[in-house]
């Protein structure tokens, strides 16, 4: 019963961590390689204003969610609007990015595992008899509202169509009036804001490091990539599958293997179904 309770935790988790980056590659496809960069320097600013200045977590978040915006936005308008089209450029460019906001909180102190949010409530429920801290609550609960939340956003508002449209079909879109660059840099931003918000979930239950910004990143590709680029149900499908491989590996193996199993799981989903579990990239037989 820990297994099935815990494995789904880490499915939530994983969603949280992953979601935000599918977001940006289904609407615009552009591959955010600053996404796990950006979850942590969301982190860092939410402790700073509660530890530093003093305010309390609920004002720091929504200006720790208002900071990865803001970032999202100045990356596609200072960059990625300028390499659009060009995916390798894409790929180097938001990978320089990330390194760069990662490296340099790294030079601002940020070193060691001293730092960590605080939790959003204290205190332990039982679930079939399996104690389950309050945080890990908030994780499941928080992940499945934020999934709501964006499929009612897409589906009943005007910002949410214009998204819709420019992921479905670009070109009758932008024949229609949509600007495919305001939509972009909406989805960009709307991203990063989900990654923050990953991050103000996830890091009360660590702490705020550079290295997890590296680990986010490969964590949201590997869910991106097993559940098809671009696929959102896709990605809900592979939070689950990989969740509990992780977990599975945790409680059988050792903690480390986590990162061994995300890596197997984009070796093999390229190797055997490249376009993942519910994605559109062309598979080998139809490329030859």
């Amino acid at each position: 019963m820990d297994i099935l309770i815990y494995g789904f935790i880490q499915s939530s988790a994983l969603l949280l961590m992953a979601f935000g980056f599918s977001l940006v590659y289904g609407v615009s496809r552009l591959p955010n390689f600053a996404h796990g960069a950006i979850y942590v320097l969301t982190g860092f600013v939410t402790w700073g204003l509660v530890q530093r200045l003093g305010l309390p977590l609920a004002v720091a978040i929504p200006l720790g969610l208002t900071t990865a915006a803001l970032v999202g936005v100045a990356v596609y308008q200072l960059v990625l609007r300028r390499v659009r089209g060009m995916e390798v450029s894409e790929v180097i460019a938001t990978y320089a990015i990330g390194l760069a906001i990662l490296e340099g909180l790294r030079s601002l102190g940020l070193r060691g595992t001293s730092r960590s949010l605080p939790v959003f409530s204290d205190g332990v429920v039982f679930l079939f008899d399996v104690p389950v801290d309050h945080q890990r609550v908030a994780v499941v609960i928080l992940g499945f509202a934020m999934v709501a939340a964006v499929w009612l956003f897409t589906r009943y508002t005007r910002i949410g169509l214009a998204l819709k449209g420019i992921a479905q079909d670009e070109r009758a879109a932008m024949m229609l009036g949509i600007d495919s660059d305001l939509t972009a840099t909406v989805a960009v931003a709307l991203g990063s804001a989900l990654a923050g918000l990953g991050a103000v979930i996830l890091l009360p239950l660590g702490s705020v490091v550079v290295e997890e910004g590296y680990k986010i990143l490969i964590y949201a590709i590997a869910v991106c990539v097993v559940g098809g680029l671009g696929s959102w149900a896709g990605t809900v499908a592979a939070s689950f599958v990989l969740g509990y491989s992780q977990y599975i590996t945790v409680a059988y193996g050792k903690p480390h293997y986590q990162m061994v199993v995300m890596l197997l799981a984009i070796i093999t989903t390229l190797m055997v179904r490249p376009s993942g579990f519910f994605g559109k990239q062309k598979q080998l037989e139809e490329r030859v």
